[in-house]
């Protein structure tokens, strides 16, 4: 039996990897020894997972499963982080590269998949090591070879390379003497085989087994362990350039470092490089190409920063009118629209650049969440204390805001924005954009959708009368004020019209209205 690709099986996948690898995210940082004891593989695996699903969901339900494909490794290459995110990006664009929704896929098309992926990540490497995230791939295309070889089908060729990673990384430490002396296994392996077990369960809906040997207890690794004769940067940049100079800047930074990791094709390049001469490094990107989002991490100070100082608090912000209201009660604010959501790349570029010694995070959006927990993670092995407050919608934002003390300590901060947050009840109104099937009942473009707690509860042709069962559902008995924030699509008569009606029938109830300026949304809603 063949397996059949579609889009929405794959939209799904891309979202069981990165929810994956978010749950095994502090496990597998524990592991990072190799190349360098920065406790950061998990992280970078996760963000750059993330990356790829963002940019898949960016895109209409309309798209195919090719466009899909495209979008992700794209997205996975470009949002590739530290040397283990590079590699994973290269093993998915290779693998899906020869894979076509026109038949079934075979049991040798699984294989060979496999083997492409293997290969190619081993091409990209500039002194490949036995013991890493290279060696589980190829034990992987081995057992999937042997596999198709057997005639089996091709959910059956998938759970035994997955089988063959398992069992290969629990022998990483056998080939690394870094890792039999840290007690652990290889920790980039360990986020491949994280990958391949969330798509062995997708593929066949059972957990795969795992054993016990294969994530020994993880023993930490000094700080001292980091060569005094290795690099001590890690370069890493996006590269506009013509595959044929890709071999020369191989060349180029071969001989400037090592941990060389050099991906993509089709003018997009991903490049990484473990260095001491940073201007040499990205002069030879410059000579290949156009280099851009160059990130230079120096390992010493990564791994023994300083503490910093203050208190800043970052809320994630859609419309004008929300933006400077966030601004107004002291945050600093990454805006977003539908058309350009915010990447992963922006979160944690966030948190590490506003040099704060404590942060709390404002998400304002289910889809933001766990990616700021991931930022936070990364930020807080650099000493900063960061605190990621769950809010689903831009009013639960405002409600933390406003109860924000500096004068309190940050734990005591954290627990009443936390509490304002949580005790906000929250609704909204916006339209449908195609014809769909929601909690409430079918829907067609252009129907006034309410929302309640994130679920579509009301549908309805009026803006006003939705939003007025709206109000009525989320005022509980408790209720003392209602807050409405105006966005594209209303009216100036819905204040007035707001106040009657709270009058009529919570006359003890105070009303306070905003202009948000906020797309898609006429009206957000919300009552402390």
């Amino acid at each position: 039996m063949g397996l059949t690709l579609n889009a929405a099986a794959f939209r799904a996948w891309t979202q069981l990897c990165a929810g994956a690898l978010s749950a095994a995210r502090s496990e597998i940082d524990a592991l990072n020894v190799f190349p360098v004891p920065d406790s950061d593989t998990g992280t970078n695996a996760y963000l750059t997972f993330m990356s790829g699903a963002d940019a898949v969901e960016s895109q209409p339900g309309t798209a195919g499963f090719d466009e899909l494909v495209k979008t992700y490794v794209d997205g996975l290459l470009t949002g590739a982080k530290g040397n283990t995110g590079v590699i994973l990006s290269q093993l998915v664009r290779a693998c899906f590269r020869d894979l076509s929704i026109d038949r079934e896929v075979s049991a040798a098309d699984v294989a060979q998949a496999f083997v492409a992926a293997s290969d190619a990540a081993w091409a990209a490497v500039g002194a490949p090591v036995e013991g890493t995230i290279l060696s589980v791939a190829k034990a992987a295309a081995a057992g999937a070879t042997e596999a198709a070889e057997a005639g089996v089908d091709g959910r059956t060729v998938f759970g035994r390379a997955a089988a063959a990673a398992r069992e290969a990384l629990a022998r990483t430490p056998e080939q690394m003497e870094l890792l039999m002396r840290a007690g652990v296994v290889d920790a980039g392996g360990r986020a491949l085989v994280v990958v391949l077990d969330a798509t062995e369960q997708a593929l066949t809906g059972r957990i795969p087994e795992q054993v016990a040997a294969h994530v020994p207890q993880p023993v930490q690794v000094a700080a001292d362990d980091l060569s005094a004769d290795g690099p001590s940067y890690e370069v890493m940049y996006l590269l506009e350039a013509d595959d044929d100079q890709v071999p020369a800047l191989r060349s180029r930074l071969m001989g400037l470092g090592d941990s060389l990791v050099v991906v993509g094709g089709e003018r997009l390049w991903n490049v990484h490089v473990h260095v001491d001469d940073v201007g040499a490094a990205i002069e030879a990107g410059i000579a290949a190409g156009r280099p851009y989002r160059i990130a230079v991490t120096h390992f010493a100070d990564q791994m023994a920063r300083g503490p910093r100082q203050g208190r800043v608090i970052i809320a994630a912000t859609t419309g004008e009118g929300l933006t400077a209201l966030c601004r107004e009660a002291g945050a600093q604010t990454l805006e977003f629209t539908r058309d350009r959501p915010l990447t992963v790349a922006e979160m944690s570029a966030s948190l590490q650049d506003v040099g704060a010694g404590e942060i709390i995070v404002l998400p304002n959006n289910n889809r933001y969440i766990r990616q700021f927990v991931a930022a936070a993670q990364a930020a807080r092995q650099d000493g900063v204390r960061v605190a990621v407050i769950p809010t689903h919608a831009q009013v639960q934002g405002l409600a933390a805001l406003a109860v924000h003390d500096p004068g309190l300590g940050f734990d005591e901060v954290v627990v009443a924005m936390s509490s304002a947050a949580a005790h906000t009840q929250h609704g909204a109104v916006t339209f449908a954009t195609e014809p769909g099937m929601t909690m409430a009942g079918a829907v067609g473009p252009g129907d006034v959708l309410g929302v309640v707690a994130g679920d579509f509860a009301v549908i309805g042709d009026d803006v006003l009368t939705v939003a007025l069962e709206i109000i009525d559902r989320v005022l509980s008995p408790a209720g003392e004020m209602v807050t409405v924030v105006l966005g594209e699509g209303s009216e100036p008569g819905y204040e007035a019209a707001i106040a009657s009606h709270l009058r009529a029938v919570r006359p003890d109830v105070d009303l306070v209205v905003y202009d948000g300026g906020q797309e898609n949304y006429p009206l957000f809603i919300a009552v402390e």
